[in-house]
């Protein structure tokens, strides 16, 4: 499964999602890209966006959208190195 990172999570995250293709937006070549034209972007070459942005799905039309979005939800932002 392919998995994209967004901007607002820390590339150590990727380290814990072992058994997938995953990569940061700076290294897919999306960053700067505003929410919407994200999703458009990479629609079709993701499976999977993981975010922390619990408003994204309120905020975009993710329906019509071959991508699904993974919001997480953590009690702390820090993440252990």
């Amino acid at each position: 499964m392919k998995l994209l990172l967004d901007e607002c999570l820390t590339r150590f995250v990727k380290r814990d999602l072992t058994g997938h293709e995953v990569h940061t937006i700076e290294e897919a070549g999306f960053k700067g890209l505003e929410n919407g034209d994200l999703l458009r972007a990479v629609t079709g070459i993701y499976d999977v966006l993981v975010t922390v942005d619990q408003n994204l799905p309120y905020q975009q039309n993710v329906a019509g959208l071959d991508i699904a979005i993974l919001v997480l939800a953590a009690k702390r932002k820090a993440m252990p190195v």
